[in-house]
């Protein structure tokens, strides 16, 4: 239990942050970089996504996120990665 600065007692714990979802995605030669609302960027060998290593640069760039910001897809390439994914998590 916590106290409150009216020394009242509270079962709520500490605030989570927020859960960081997608905000934008771009490419680097042999890289896709997905930048999260929380600041960072996650870079990832386009090598491990055959689809988009293959794909023109204007197919790379038609993408759309999903779920609000917990996945991303290219419609044009049949191509859906999630945030979960790239995290090492369980989607």
């Amino acid at each position: 239990m916590l106290c409150s600065s009216r020394g009242e007692l509270s079962t709520s714990g500490p605030e989570e942050p927020p859960t960081p979802r997608v905000k934008a995605v771009s490419f680097t030669a042999d890289a896709l970089v997905v930048h999260l609302t929380d600041g960072r960027a996650i870079s990832v060998p386009l090598a491990s996504f055959p689809r988009l290593r293959g794909a023109s640069p204007a197919q790379r760039t038609h993408w759309q996120l999903t779920g609000g910001g917990v996945g991303i897809h290219w419609t044009d390439l049949d191509e859906d990665i999630s945030l979960a994914g790239l995290l090492g998590a369980a989607d």
